[in-house]
């Protein structure tokens, strides 16, 4: 499934092109049906109009010879005037009468007869002049004079259009003249006029006044290259329209797409090392490992840190720090084949995507990468740590196509997160870290009820006096008895209680119970023992720690000398002022305060030097491990005196030995708890070694 990142990315990759483009086919579709449908209306108007008038033409050419015959006047010398071929058939198809030549149905015929003009440059307009009063439904020729010129104005019988010819030549004729006109002018006009025109010769046939006949003269479809031109004026500017927008288009695309780069690079760039980032790395790993010639791969998710990054900082500076983080990814990158990635992923986190066949030249890669960015500067040596997740082959590619890559770095985190904090180290991920995490779910989803439940039980490991193996103290162990889990040893929990920190609500509770088991064990007779109870670190966040303490005891009635506070040695580093202020209060309450596992991390002398403390609980590994000629037993020695000039008591853990016990009964230690005494224990068993009061005697053996 493809996180929110992911979809995010594929969107600013995607933007809007595909609406640039369905804009873009909308606009061609339409500007080409608006085309054709501009040259269908107009072309078949005008072609309508030029076939009209030439219907027109062709029926005045039929009237006209009809009224020749009529008037006892040679048709041909009529219709010469319309410079055109024409046919006469009467009912039975056959031609009476005809001019020219009958091309019809012939390819390539003429498309144009024309008058020729005579040697004088003069036609005879005589044979087209009628009389008014002869033929009152014909505009007859007018001829009249306008200044210096005369205007011949012809109106065609055969057209309604007129022309107007003008000439100065007044020699010829005066106004009333019948006879030969010289037009020279307005036939070189006519000329030019017919060299600028596209004729298509065709035939129109019309029927006569008879009915029976049928008179068919020959036409022409006329262009002027005007039409024509302005026809491809239009149709060149509708397409000029839609080429300038495709333009504007596509440079709205290609900007946008740059842009979009521009984006991705920047969503894509780490500000501390300028080269790829987290979200970088999951996108583009995800990619790889998903694709189809890839599912034969390898690949190792590695989480490599660089521990002590925050020192490093503190020591010399944020921008020093950065700068050395930018100097890793550098070398790291150099170390890298082409299809592998690196990426700052967190703040001293690095996250590397490779690709290696074997497990072993895989770590050998990794350590030689821990080398290289280890001496990364000359004047440092850096401590590095990695974790390793395997993302095996996938020869059907069906795993890897839901793989998501940020969970399996999440892994190898969990991986490196096994080693110890300070040291260099690799670690790979396998199935035992597996199990650990689920079990950690498992217990945060149940911690809340098995609390409200009281599954968790007290248990008790009594301290005796080692020179009289007498009882004089017991510190109180938690177990959880889970109706669904079991038997669940502290080591199973309390860590997880910590990293989450639910380990304050244990504290209270381990304080409430201990409480009342001394509260009912006062009340029932016994002879009791100061029972210590942790408190975790996590607590001293908390100003009113000691009054919550007191508050839990007192609900229970409980005297507060038989509750012992224990801290740890870890949670005298934290706050020292917050530390000192809540001993001193819980001690001005009657609790006595001891500092538990002393000598198991970096103890501080200045600690047992500030910390009003009562008791000092020495550390079990002081009695663990190989014969160290004796130097064990010298520091042991040393912190009971210490802890005897500081007025405080002394108690040793982990001992199992007789030889144990009878050393530090020597050097006066005031108790021992491990195992050669006593083992964990319910409150019943616990109960029966404070009747006893003394070690039993088999045991001691």
């Amino acid at each position: 499934m493809a996180s929110s990142n992911e979809r995010r990315i594929r969107k600013l990759k995607k933007g809007n092109t595909w609406v640039w483009l369905i804009i873009f086919t909308v606009l061609v579709v339409a500007s080409s049906v608006l085309v054709a449908f501009f040259v269908s209306v107009y072309g078949s108007s005008f072609v309508n109009e030029k076939l009209n008038a030439e219907r027109d033409t062709v029926q005045n050419m039929a009237d006209l010879y009809e009224k020749s015959l009529h008037d006892g006047i040679d048709p041909a010398q009529v219709l010469d005037v319309f410079g055109r071929d024409y046919i006469v058939l009467d009912a039975d198809q056959h031609v009476t009468a005809s001019e020219g030549t009958d091309t019809r149905g012939l390819p390539g015929y003429e498309d144009v007869v024309s008058a020729d003009e005579d040697d004088e440059g003069s036609i005879d307009i005589s044979a087209f002049l009628y009389d008014a009063n002869l033929y009152p439904d014909q505009a007859a020729p007018i001829l009249r004079q306008t200044g210096d010129d005369v205007e011949v104005a012809i109106t065609e019988v055969f057209h309604d259009m007129d022309a107007y010819l003008v000439t100065s030549d007044k020699a010829m004729f005066s106004e009333g003249d019948i006879g030969k006109v010289s037009l020279l002018k307005s036939l070189r006009f006519l000329q030019n006029r017919k060299e600028q025109m596209v004729k298509i010769p065709f035939w129109i046939g019309v029927k006569m006044s008879d009915g029976q006949s049928e008179f068919i003269g020959k036409s022409y479809l006329t262009f002027e290259m005007t039409d024509l031109i302005l026809l491809m004026i239009i149709v060149a500017s509708i397409w000029l329209i839609v080429l300038s927008t495709y333009i504007v288009m596509i440079i709205n695309i290609i900007t946008g797409i740059a842009r979009r780069r521009k984006t991705l690079r920047v969503f894509f760039t780490d500000p501390v090392t300028q080269g790829n980032n987290y979200i970088c790395y999951v996108y583009k790993g995800s990619e790889a490992i998903r694709k189809y010639r890839n599912r034969g791969v390898r690949y190792y998710v590695v989480n490599l840190k660089f521990v002590g990054y925050r020192n490093f900082c503190v020591c010399h500076s944020a921008d020093a720090g950065e700068k050395v983080l930018g100097e890793i990814y550098r070398s790291i990158q150099g170390m890298l084949e082409k299809k592998e990635i690196c990426a700052h992923a967190t703040e001293a986190d690095f996250a590397l995507l490779l690709r290696e066949e074997e497990t072993g030249s895989v770590k050998d890669r990794i350590q030689a990468i821990i080398e290289k960015v280890s001496h990364v500067t000359d004047d440092h040596v850096f401590v590095f740590q990695a974790g390793i997740a395997t993302i095996e082959p996938d020869q059907k590619n069906e795993v890897r196509k839901t793989l998501d890559l940020g969970e399996v770095y999440n892994i190898a985190c969990a991986a490196r997160e096994s080693l110890d904090n300070e040291d260099t180290g690799i670690a790979f991920f396998d199935e035992t870290l597996v199990e650990d995490r689920r079990w950690a779910e498992t217990v945060q989803e149940r911690q809340q009820a098995a609390l409200d439940n009281e599954e968790f039980v007290v248990y008790y490991q009594p301290k005796y006096d080692p020179r009289t193996d007498e009882l004089r103290g017991a510190e109180a162990l938690i177990r959880w008895q889970s109706p669904e889990l079991g038997f669940v040893p502290p080591g199973r929990m309390i860590p997880i209680f910590e990293k989450n920190g639910f380990i304050t609500e244990i504290d209270h509770y381990m304080i409430k119970h201990v409480a009342r088991d001394q509260k009912r064990w006062l009340d029932a007779g016994f002879r009791c023992v100061p029972v210590s109870v942790n408190v975790s670190r996590a607590h001293f966040i908390e100003s009113d720690l000691a009054e919550q303490i007191r508050d839990l005891v007192d609900v229970e009635g409980t005297p507060h000398e038989l509750v012992e506070i224990e801290l740890t040695e870890s949670a005298f580093f934290d706050d020292k002022k917050a530390m000192i202020h809540t001993i001193e209060e819980l001690k001005s309450f009657g609790f006595a305060v001891s500092m538990d596992d002393f000598g198991s991390g970096y103890s501080s002398l200045n600690s047992l030097k500030d910390m009003p403390l009562d008791v000092l609980k020495l550390d079990a590994e002081f009695f663990r491990g190989e014969n160290d000629n004796g130097r064990a037993e010298i520091v042991v020695s040393e912190a009971i005196k210490l802890a005897k000039y500081l007025d405080m008591r002394t108690v040793a853990e982990g001992v199992e030995v007789r030889e144990q016990v009878e050393f530090l009964a020597s050097q006066d230690c005031d108790m021992i708890q491990g195992y050669f005494y006593a083992k964990p224990m319910p409150g019943a068993d616990y109960e029966v070694r404070m009747k006893e009061r003394y070690k039993p005697k088999d045991e001691t053996e």
